[in-house]
C-alpha cells in the first residue's frame, strides 16, 4: 500500500486510464500513484524524450509495465483528433480520463487554429477530449472524467475578446480558462446524466511545478523563494488520484473538489445560461459537439 492510499492496492488493475500532461508535475505524480494501484496508463505528452524518461522512471518505481504513450500537442485541434484516433486504434475501453495538461502564459500566443493558447490548452482540449471519448467511456461504464481546474477562477468570461486581442493579462487569461473548465464540467455532467460516466473537477492546490517556465523573468527569479510555500506535485496529485480510484466517489458527478472533499466554486460557475453559452461557443470554435459523436 502506498502512503497516499488508505484502500486496497491494485484496485485499478482492470482499469485503463488516460492522463494528459503526464510527463512532469502533477500529471506525472498522478501517473505514479495510479501505476502503484495497477492501472493501465496512456500518457499523453508533447515531448517524446521527456515522456520516455518519465515512463521508465514510473515503471522502475512501481513495477507496472502497462504504460503506453501517445504524443500530442494539445494546442492543436488536429493533433487532439489524431490522439483520439490513435487511442481508439489501440484500445476499445477507457475507464478514467484525467484532463491534467495546462499552461499559464506570460505572453499572448495564438495556436495554429487561431485561438489564444491558454484558453485552447486549458479548456478547449478538455472540451474536445471529453466529447470525442465519451462513447468509449460510456461503453466502459462505470467510468470517470476528472478535469483539473483551479481555485483561481474568473468572475466572468469575455466572449467578445476570448483571444485577448484588446487586452491580454496572464492571470486574467488563466483564470478565465479555469472558470471555463468548471462551467464545462457542470454542463457536461448535466448532458450525460445517467450514462454511467461521472465528471468532476478539482483544485490541486498551489503546487511547485515547471509551469513557471512560462512566467516573466522577475517571477522566475523569486520562484525558488515562493516555491518554499508551495506543495509538492505528489501532494497536488492526491485529489486527482482520489477521484480516479476511490470507491467513495462512485456515482458522484458534476462536483468541484478541494483536498479530496466537495467544495464550492465561484458563484458564476453555477450559471446554467452561461454554461450553455460557453458550450455553444465551444462548438463554434471546435466543430465538435456531443450529439455528433
Amino acid at each position: 500500500m502506498t502512503k497516499t492510499m488508505k484502500y486496497k492496492p491494485k484496485i485499478m488493475k482492470e482499469k485503463i486510464c488516460m492522463i494528459t500532461g503526464a510527463n512532469s508535475g502533477i500529471g506525472k505524480a498522478t501517473a505514479i500513484e495510479l501505476a502503484h494501484l495497477g492501472a493501465t496508463l496512456i500518457l499523453v505528452c508533447r515531448s517524446q524524450i521527456r515522456a520516455e524518461k518519465s515512463i521508465n522512471e514510473i515503471k522502475k518505481k512501481t513495477g507496472n509495465e502497462s504504460i503506453d504513450l501517445i504524443l500530442a500537442d494539445l494546442s492543436s485541434q488536429r493533433e487532439i483528433h489524431n490522439l483520439v484516433s490513435e487511442f481508439k486504434s489501440r484500445y476499445n475501453k477507457l475507464h478514467v480520463l484525467i484532463n491534467n495538461a495546462g499552461v499559464n502564459l506570460s505572453k499572448r500566443i495564438m495556436t495554429i487554429d487561431g485561438i489564444e493558447a491558454t484558453f485552447a490548452v486549458n479548456y478547449l482540449s478538455q472540451y474536445i477530449l471529453c466529447n470525442l471519448l465519451f462513447n468509449t467511456l460510456k461503453n466502459s461504464a462505470p467510468a470517470r472524467i476528472i478535469n483539473v481546474a483551479s481555485s483561481y477562477q474568473a468572475k466572468a468570461i469575455n466572449f467578445e475578446d476570448l483571444n485577448g486581442e484588446k487586452h491580454y493579462k496572464q492571470m486574467k487569461a488563466y483564470m478565465q480558462s479555469k472558470l471555463a473548465v468548471v462551467l464545462f464540467t457542470y454542463e457536461f455532467a448535466r448532458r450525460i446524466r445517467e450514462s454511467g460516466v461521472s465528471v468532476n473537477c478539482l483544485h490541486p492546490g498551489i503546487i511547485k511545478t515547471n509551469i513557471v517556465r512560462n512566467f516573466r523573468p522577475f517571477v522566475k527569479y523569486f520562484y525558488p523563494l515562493i516555491g518554499l510555500f508551495m506543495k509538492s506535485p505528489k501532494r497536488g496529485a492526491k485529489t486527482s488520484v482520489y477521484l480516479a480510484s476511490n470507491p467513495e466517489v462512485d456515482g458522484i458527478t458534476g462536483q468541484y473538489f478541494k483536498r479530496r472533499k466537495k467544495a464550492k466554486s465561484v458563484k458564476i460557475s453555477y450559471d446554467v445560461a452561461l454554461a450553455e453559452q460557453l458550450w455553444d461557443v465551444s462548438v463554434q470554435l471546435t466543430n465538435v459537439d456531443l450529439k455528433n459523436n
